[in-house]
């Protein structure tokens, strides 16, 4: 007897739009969801554990699952700084029945939905405005002016991108916006 397939959920957002928030409290919840790791060619930073927080390899290595086509998606931030989804991270948990979420950037969310169609839900985190998304990353304290600089001009080309997906939840307000993602997944992944 085999089971049913699972189901995709994809969120992506801007930096600094609440994504990562919201998806740690998706899983405190209990959805049905597993949460895929991703993996990277950056070193492990301070407690960080292989098969935890990311699957880390070589540049080396990161470059030729890329020419055996092993990733769902990738993205190479700066020269040899790369972070991929590994299809054979993904495609097991499916076959197995579970529903896997997914935090990839925007264009990689649309790639992955193009392969899995409507097995898969995107969901587009979206700051209030480019002011508050300014706002907050300077709050977190976390990146240098020039980082801002180039997170905001990222996050005006995928906030063009947003129509594009299947939801667009506004984080104007974090728990409304926590509980509104929690509905949204609930409905697709209950919807046969």
């Amino acid at each position: 007897m085999s089971c049913k397939r699972g189901k995709l959920i994809i969120l992506s957002a801007p930096s600094g739009s609440g994504k990562t928030t919201i998806i740690k409290y998706l899983l405190e919840k209990g959805l049905p969801v597993q949460f895929s790791i991703s993996a990277t060619s950056r070193p492990p930073r301070g407690e960080e554990k292989e098969g935890v927080e990311y699957y880390f390899l070589s540049p080396e290595q990161f470059k030729e699952k890329i020419r055996e086509d092993q990733f769902l998606e990738y993205e190479e931030v700066y020269p040899d700084r790369f972070y991929g989804t590994l299809k054979s991270e993904v495609d097991t948990k499916l076959q197995e029945g579970k529903n896997v979420i997914l935090d990839v950037d925007v264009a990689g969310g649309l790639n992955i939905k193009k392969r899995f169609g409507n097995d898969a839900l995107l969901i587009f985190i979206q700051p209030p405005s480019i002011e508050e998304l300014q706002k907050r990353l300077e709050k977190r304290g976390t990146d240098s002016p020039e980082v801002i600089k180039d997170r905001i001009s990222k996050a005006a080309f995928e906030l063009e991108l947003a129509k594009k997906y299947d939801e667009v939840v506004i984080n104007d307000d974090l728990n409304k916006a926590k509980e509104r993602t929690l509905q949204i997944i609930n409905k697709f992944i209950t919807h046969l």
